[in-house]
């Protein structure tokens, strides 16, 4: 090779290795640059912003929360009730249990399916609180819809040993679910509160919410939950009115044998027709008709496992059993020492008389007596429309007194009461006065239904305030219920005087006690309030890997260090607050 070409190659070797080295040396500058920009603050990142557009998305959650599990409870309840009924009015008709059972006896098994709905429920404060803390507040609603299904779902086979277990789950179920409910309704309200305080410093800290801070969102909730859970009643009806009244006779034969209605009643209804039904249906078509319930119940269960977050953070679920199970069977009834619940017991007995009075008594005694078995579903309508459109009117509450919805309501339903009593309507007469006084009667009795079950619930939330006691009060509440529904079966062959007096005289003496008790919370009469004992933690698991509390704030650690130092947050007349002497009691003597 020549030299000169030999020059010329190593010219053009060397050319290329430094273009090599100013590429890598770019390279190298780009991606120090791209790191740079990478870790530089974002000059468009606005942190307050972000912050408050990430809580404004927690309170809407709240919100959905509310909606779907009011929505699911309602959809539960209507299930339940239309079922039922649509089974009872079935077993009912002479022709269809010799066609369809024979002698299977279908009445004494409704019997018993009735006595394990209504029987059961005496012994639910035992186990209720306990399942609640056990399973948490929204795997308790999940369950017991669960158990609401079942009672679905064994129509499909009716015997003896499907109906009656599954009757008496249903009133094992009924208090735990509507405790648990009640409960998580008045905590999503307390979130929501958070939510929108999220920059106060006791929200930061998780203390304690100051004394009403939560009671304007607490009405908020509950109107809007008994908004749509009081459309139960309407849904209870779908299948009644769309179904089983195309083969039910008119009055003129059901009611042939009926000679006295309303206030002259004994029992429900006297002299009803054994055959209600003009033709059967067919099994297919009532199979149809359980399968979309079923449907239904199922779509109830998926709302509130999907579409409805926890009431409580995880570490507050676990503080709230850590306090052992003994307290928590005990503390419902050392609650019930206190004098607000005392005499607020009257009107949670005759909260569960009204309802069911109108759903049977009322609409049975009064309603079909008078307009016929066919008249029933848009009775019920009626009720429900008016009960569900009425609960609004408890949002008043956040302009006046909190007593004034309820006493309205009370004040409604005993001048219905007074005039039931002397009312006694025509049988077989459908005509206009008839029609329009049972169908007036119902909607103001749904009126009455609205502004009691709405205030009582809203009354529970503002006076209950700690998140701690709150299932406690709930399935007392429930509990006291569930006895007066009991009693209700038990007087349901009374004479209708008989179930008015009781009525009349039971909601004289809430009425009564309801003031009283206003009246000592006016004078500020301290009352007796157990003590919540602190949570002892087993130093095991994920979270309590140490005796220190690794939720608590230096605030908090320094005033258990110095006990003698008082609690600036801390209302000197609070008897909630107050740790007494007796480790069991609050303050004050009722």
């Amino acid at each position: 090779m020549e030299p000169d070409t030999i020059d010329r190659h190593d010219a053009q070797h060397n050319g290329t290795a430094a273009g090599e080295q100013l590429l890598q040396g770019y390279q190298d500058d780009h991606f120090d640059a791209q790191i740079d920009d990478f870790m530089a603050p974002n000059q468009d990142y606005n942190e307050e912003e972000e912050e408050r557009k990430y809580f404004c998305r927690k309170r809407l959650a709240m919100v959905k929360n509310v909606v779907f599990a009011s929505l699911g409870s309602s959809l539960t309840y209507g299930v339940y009730l239309g079922l039922l009924q649509m089974q009872l009015i079935l077993h009912y008709d002479e022709t269809y249990r010799e066609v369809k059972y024979g002698n299977l006896g279908l009445e004494d098994i409704d019997n018993k399916m009735l006595m394990g709905i209504n029987v059961t429920p005496i012994v639910a404060l035992l186990y209720t609180p306990v399942l609640i803390r056990f399973l948490g507040t929204k795997w308790m609603m999940f369950l017991a819809i669960g158990i609401y299904a079942l009672f679905v779902s064994t129509n499909y086979w009716e015997r003896y040993y499907t109906l009656v277990p599954s009757a008496v789950a249903i009133g094992a179920a009924i208090v735990p679910l509507w405790a648990a409910v009640g409960n998580y309704i008045t905590r999503m309200a307390q979130k929501y509160y958070e939510y929108v305080n999220y920059k106060e410093d006791h929200v930061l800290e998780q203390k304690k919410l100051p004394k009403g801070a939560s009671h304007q969102y607490v009405i908020i909730f509950q109107s809007i939950f008994y908004f749509l859970f009081n459309l139960s009643f309407v849904f209870a009806e779908m299948p009644m009115a769309f179904f089983l009244n195309r083969y039910l006779y008119q009055s003129n034969h059901t009611l042939y044998d009926v000679k006295r209605c309303g206030t002259e009643m004994k029992g429900l209804i006297e002299g009803l027709n054994k055959t209600v039904l003009m033709k059967l249906p067919q099994s297919i078509s009532l199979i149809v008709v359980e399968s979309v319930l079923m449907a239904v119940a199922f779509v109830a269960m998926i709302l509130v496992l999907t579409l409805c977050g926890p009431a409580y953070r995880p570490t507050e679920e676990i503080d709230l059993r850590s306090i052992g199970w003994g307290n928590i069977f005990q503390l419902p009834f050392k609650h019930m020492r206190d004098y607000r619940l005392r005499l607020l017991l009257p009107f949670f007995i005759y909260s569960g008389f009204e309802v069911l009075f109108a759903c049977t008594g009322f609409a049975l005694s009064y309603g079909v007596c008078s307009l016929g078995l066919e008249h029933l579903a848009s009775i019920i309508i009626a009720y429900g429309v008016s009960a569900s459109v009425f609960s609004l009117l408890s949002l008043s509450m956040l302009w006046v007194a909190r007593s004034v919805p309820l006493l309205s309501g009370a004040t409604v339903q005993l001048v219905l009461i007074i005039t039931l009593f002397c009312w006694a309507p025509s049988p077989k007469k459908s005509h206009t006065t008839s029609l329009l006084g049972v169908y007036g009667v119902a909607v103001l009795w749904g009126l009455g239904t609205a502004l009691n079950k709405t205030s009582l619930a809203t009354l529970l939330g503002m006076l209950y305030e700690d998140k701690e006691r709150q299932d406690f009060i709930f399935s007392i509440y429930h509990w006291w219920q569930a006895i007066a529904i009991f009693m209700v079966y038990l007087w349901s062959g009374a004479h209708m005087k008989v179930k008015l007096s009781i009525m009349l005289v039971t909601l004289v003496i809430a009425i009564a006690s309801y003031l009283w008790m206003e009246r000592k919370l006016a004078r500020r009469d301290p009352f007796r309030l157990p003590r919540i004992p602190k949570p002892q933690h087993k130093t095991k698991g994920y979270r309590y890997l140490e005796d220190e509390n690794s939720d608590q704030s230096d605030e908090e650690a320094e005033r258990q260090s110095n006990p003698s130092e008082p609690d600036p947050d801390q209302d000197p007349l609070d008897t909630d607050l107050y740790q007494p002497a007796d480790p069991d009691v609050a303050e004050g003597q009722d």
